[in-house]
């Protein structure tokens, strides 16, 4: 969404990841059919910082991929921290799960494989924080699923809201999808909620 160039020079200019990542997004990217999933240092960061400045506890991640994100955002949880993370293919968990075994905030992370609509309403509440990274055409039904989990201060995040940039002429089933999660979030009066234009757009809401 912004000019190669300058999403580079924001990269460079954001705190270094832990070698660890390092590895896992080469392999990603090696390795995985659509490594472009994979949430990156960027967005990565700031997801971390997020968990960090909530002072959360306990995280909802809906569309774990290889593990990125889960464990930047686990590294800022507390060691009796919890994020469930769901995901649907094996593939990806595989990879994920090498991962999470060498790092020290693996054992933070519980992965629910299988549905995600199926997995959110099992959890007993309340989270601090949800992150959702996945299949566009549910996005309205995670977002109501994780929002009802939340405790009132707590946030949802939202990724590829902007959908490189055809949220502004919605044709398809996925785009449509997503246009119609944004105009939820923006009438909803449960939260306060902000859209940034950060890579493909990341949605945040707070609930009040």
């Amino acid at each position: 969404m912004i000019d190669e160039k300058l999403e580079n020079y924001a990269t460079d200019h954001t705190s270094a990841e832990p070698e660890l990542l390092e590895r896992l997004a080469l392999e990603t990217y090696q390795k995985m059919k659509s490594p472009q999933m994979l949430t990156g240092k960027l967005q990565g960061t700031l997801l971390r910082m997020l968990v960090k400045m909530l002072q959360a506890r306990r995280v909802i991640e809906v569309g774990m991929f290889t593990g990125y994100g889960t464990l930047m955002m686990a590294s800022a949880l507390p060691e009796d921290g919890q994020l469930v993370a769901c995901e649907t293919d094996p593939e990806a968990e595989a990879m994920a799960r090498k991962y999470f075994s060498e790092s020290p905030h693996g054992p933070k992370i519980e992965i629910r494989m299988g549905p995600a609509l199926a997995t959110l309403p099992t959890l007993s509440g309340p989270f601090d924080f949800a992150y959702i990274d996945a299949d566009k055409e549910n996005y309205s039904a995670y977002y109501e699923l994780c929002l009802e989990k939340l405790r009132s201060g707590g946030v949802i995040a939202v990724d590829n809201v902007l959908w490189s940039g055809r949220v502004l002429e919605p044709e398809d089933e996925e785009t449509l999808a997503i246009t119609a999660m944004n105009d939820l979030v923006s009438e909803d009066s449960r939260v306060e909620h902000v859209l940034l234009p950060i890579r493909d757009g990341l949605m945040l809401a707070q609930k009040k």
